[in-house]
């Protein structure tokens, strides 16, 4: 095995270990503390009674949560990018969150007696319906990456606007709620909500994995993808197809986190390098990761207030947007 591959193995299972030990810590921490023991004991069905409800029906949903939503995100950003071919590109950026948050807060507000279950699949028609405008309004003989990105931003303005239009007019009662939801939180995930994500990710995942071949080669060039046997359009529409489903399926359960979609893959850049191959399932992990310490930060820092994680990827995730547009401002001259 060369070198560079075992690297690349040993960066991601040390991640993997990353994983599980913040996890162990964000089941043990919180209002009630429950020793490392208990935890591990609870998780096999062995804990005392009290110990066992806390860490199995309240915290695991919570944690599990954490690591599906960290990694959709993840891996749609690192779609997006390689679609694109810009590390600024992200679900936020493109409209792709927007479409699927404005599209929840509409059945939230105006749906009369909602089922959760629906949520999910609301989402991602959502995040489908603006990603598909976003991709008509950017055709012109082919769509352009640069196109994508300038009318992505107009429709995430757009959304959040309307977003915010109805979270004012909708019903007052159900302001807080929807209101912590487009912050971005995973406080309160049961596992009703487990059973909506988890087919998305199964699915979608493993899906995406296909997608690294078209990614490394589109990352030549257009003309040189379609001379190494690239179908390049084909591949875009099925490549953002999947970035969609996984990030609309992540809001509608997480609500809208930004900047993880920003952040993950751009770590596991670091870590791993370029080659889809490897980066896709580093992205996944490392926004898995980003998201428990994010959410662990919440529940941590303020009590007895539980700050939803949105409040804290923002936090980190803009000034890194921010440092990203520098450096490629100066590189560019």
């Amino acid at each position: 095995m060369h070198s560079l591959q075992r690297k690349q193995i040993v960066v991601l299972v040390s991640l993997l270990l990353l994983v599980v030990i913040v996890a162990l810590v964000s089941l043990s921490l919180g209002s009630v503390r429950v020793p490392l023991s208990q935890v591990w004991m609870s998780l096999f069905g062995s804990g005392s009674e009290e110990f066992s409800m806390i860490v199995v029906k309240f915290r695991l949903p919570r944690v599990i949560a954490a690591i599906l939503v960290g990694a959709a995100l993840a891996v749609a950003g690192a779609l997006l990018q390689g679609v694109i071919r810009n590390p600024l590109a992200s679900p936020d950026v493109i409209g792709v969150t927007g479409g699927a948050s404005v599209s929840v807060v509409a059945f939230m507000t105006l749906a009369t007696g909602f089922s959760i279950h629906w949520i999910p699949f609301v989402a991602v028609a959502g995040a489908l319906i603006t990603a598909f405008l976003n991709y008509v309004l950017a055709w012109r003989k082919g769509v352009s990456p640069f196109r994508l990105v300038m009318i992505g931003i107009g429709i995430s303005t757009a959304t959040g606007a309307l977003t915010t239009l109805l979270l004012i007019s909708g019903p007052a009662y159900l302001a807080p709620q929807v209101l912590n939801w487009t912050t971005g939180s995973i406080y309160g995930t049961n596992w009703a909500y487990i059973q909506m994500l988890w087919p998305w990710i199964v699915i979608f995942l493993p899906l995406s994995l296909l997608c690294a071949r078209e990614l490394n080669l589109q990352s030549l060039g257009d003309e040189a993808a379609i001379g190494l046997g690239s179908r390049l359009q084909w591949s875009r529409m099925i490549t953002l197809f999947i970035s969609v489903a996984l990030a609309g399926a992540a809001v509608g359960v997480a609500g809208s986190l930004s900047f993880i979609g920003l952040l993950a893959p751009h770590m596991a850049r670091s870590l791993v390098g370029q080659s889809y191959r490897i980066l896709l399932p580093t992205a996944a992990v490392v926004g898995a990761i980003v998201l428990l310490l994010a959410d662990l930060a919440g529940k941590m820092l303020f009590q007895p207030l539980d700050i939803p994680a949105g409040v804290f990827t923002a936090g980190v995730g803009a000034p890194f947007f921010m440092y990203l547009l520098f450096r490629r401002k100066r590189t560019s001259r």
